[in-house]
This record gives structure tokens, sequence and C-alpha cells, in this order.
């Protein structure tokens, strides 16, 4: 075994990178280095650690069970290392740092816009970096690639924080020549309809799927895809009915027929940091202009 003294954080980063993404070679687009670089560092720490970290089964890259309490405890490091590099005064008027925002196509298309406007005019040096949060962005929180997560949060995790920003139903997007266009659907009527489903990669269910399923129903659905993303061309033209949050319905709807969808439930957006940006300066001056923002 190599000696401890010989780990280095920028190692501990580049596992914790690999440990979250599942591959070598995504971690190496991710750190936008070689895939030598990654595989020398791994390569390092299975010398100091005395264990495989991944090994590949059914062509899958998986990390060992010694590799899951290193990644967890290579975050904190890393985390506790970041908050010991803040600066504890921050001028917005001159700040040049960055604020890295993990979230996905809700947040994009009806939040991100006003944020960026509003914290680019309050900062105008300062960098603001969008990242895609699919299923990883609590751990992009811990191993330090997002400074703020902004989505629909449920993982209970006491080494996080959070704050609520706003609350959402779900409503229906259809042709409108479709027969349930002209007014608000029954539940028996929903579930006789065609539908696309949004799958969110198997990473995350919709609140009306779940409650659907605890009802004990399930939908009619012909077609299913990734994300909401390009989901009103799929619907106008077809027989086709989407579910989709109010809001970012409303924002598709040009064209369109939109009911309320009669399933009830609520859909909440939140913030959610780590330790790591708790009392960092930039950030929290940044989720309080956020906060402000949401409505």
């Amino acid at each position: 075994m190599i000696p401890p003294q010989n780990l280095d954080l920028r190692s501990l980063h580049i596992l914790t990178v690999v440990h979250r993404e599942g591959s070598f070679s995504r971690a190496a687009e991710v750190l936008r280095v070689n895939q030598s670089v990654v595989s020398y560092a791994i390569d390092k720490l299975r010398g100091v650690f005395g264990d495989p970290l991944f090994v590949r089964e059914g062509g899958r890259t998986l990390p060992t069970e010694r590799c899951e309490a290193i990644a967890r405890h290579a975050s904190r490091i890393l985390s506790d290392v970041a908050t010991l590099q803040e600066a504890p005064a921050f001028d917005p008027g001159t700040a040049q740092g960055r604020l890295i925002i993990a979230c996905n196509f809700y947040e994009r298309a009806l939040l991100v816009p006003r944020i960026a406007a509003d914290l680019r005019r309050a900062a105008p040096q300062l960098q603001i970096e969008v990242v895609d949060a699919g299923g990883t962005g609590h751990e992009r929180l811990f191993d330090g690639s997002a400074d703020l997560l902004i989505g629909p949060y449920r993982r209970q995790d006491a080494a996080l924080y959070e704050r609520g920003l706003l609350t959402d139903t779900y409503a229906c997007l259809m042709d409108p020549a479709h027969p349930a266009g002209a007014a608000p659907p029954t539940l028996d009527a929903y579930l006789g309809f065609q539908h696309i489903v949004v799958t969110y990669g198997g990473r995350w269910t919709s609140p009306y799927l779940a409650e659907l399923d605890r009802l004990g129903h399930r939908l009619q659905a012909p077609l299913r895809v990734p994300g909401p993303a390009g989901i009103a061309r799929l619907v106008a033209g077809s027989d086709l009915v989407a579910t989709v949050p109010r809001r970012l319905a409303r924002d598709m709807a040009q064209g369109l027929a939109m009911q309320p969808c009669p399933v009830d439930v609520t859909l909440s957006v939140k913030m959610v940091w780590s330790q790591r940006t708790h009392h960092a300066a930039l950030p929290a001056w940044a989720r309080e202009r956020i906060a402000g923002l949401a409505t």
C-alpha cells in the first residue's frame, strides 16, 4: 500500500466524479481532462486504499463497497476545504466569482431566465453556469460541481439545507381538435386518454404518476419521452395528451388546448445546498436574490 500522505485532493475529486457518473470516460468529459488522467488518479487511490474501488460488471463500472464509503468521506473533505477557501466579505458590485446552478428543464425554462437577468444586473462580473441536475443533483452539491440545486427535492439528508421556492399543479395539453379540449376532464375520462408520459430517464417519478399508482390506476401511454422539451410539437395534430406542470404548460400552450389535470397533487420546487456553501458569502447572497424572484 502507498503511504496515505501521498493522497491529494485532486485525486479524491476525480474519484467522486467517477462515482457519480459511473464511467471513467464520462468523468473525463465532465472534468475536461484526458481519460488517462482519470485512470492514473484511480490507480493511485487503489494503491493508497488497497482496494480496486471500481469493477466492471455487465458492461458497467460499479463501485466497490469500500469505494462507496471512501466517496462519502471524500465529498465531505472536499466540502470542508472549499469552505475554508471562501473569503468572508462579498460585494456584488465587484464580485468576480462563479455560481454553478444544477437544475432541469422546468427550472431552466421558467426560473433561470429571471435568475440570470437579476443576478447579472446586481453583480455584473459574476459568472453563472447552469448544469443539468438529472438524477445526480445532490451528488453535485457534495462533490463541489454545483453550488445550488433547484428542483422538486424529495430526499431527506441532514447534510443538506433546503428552502421552498414555489409550488405548482398539473395541467393537460392537447390538440385543439381533441374531444376533451373544451372542458376539464373527469378522472375516468382522463384514464381513457392516449398519453405522452415523461419518464425523466427513470431517475424521478412525477407526483401525478405516483398518485395514480397509489390509487391503483395506470395510464395508456403509447409514447414515452425522457423530458418535456419539444412535447408541444408531439401533442399538436395528434390524439395524445401530455400532463405537465401547469406553469410549464402555460408557457408551452400556444396553439394548443389546456385543461386542468384531474389528479389532485402539488409539485414543490426548492433550493437545496450543502454545508460547503451554507456560510459562503456569494452563494448566500444569490440564494436570497433567487428566493425573492420565485413567485
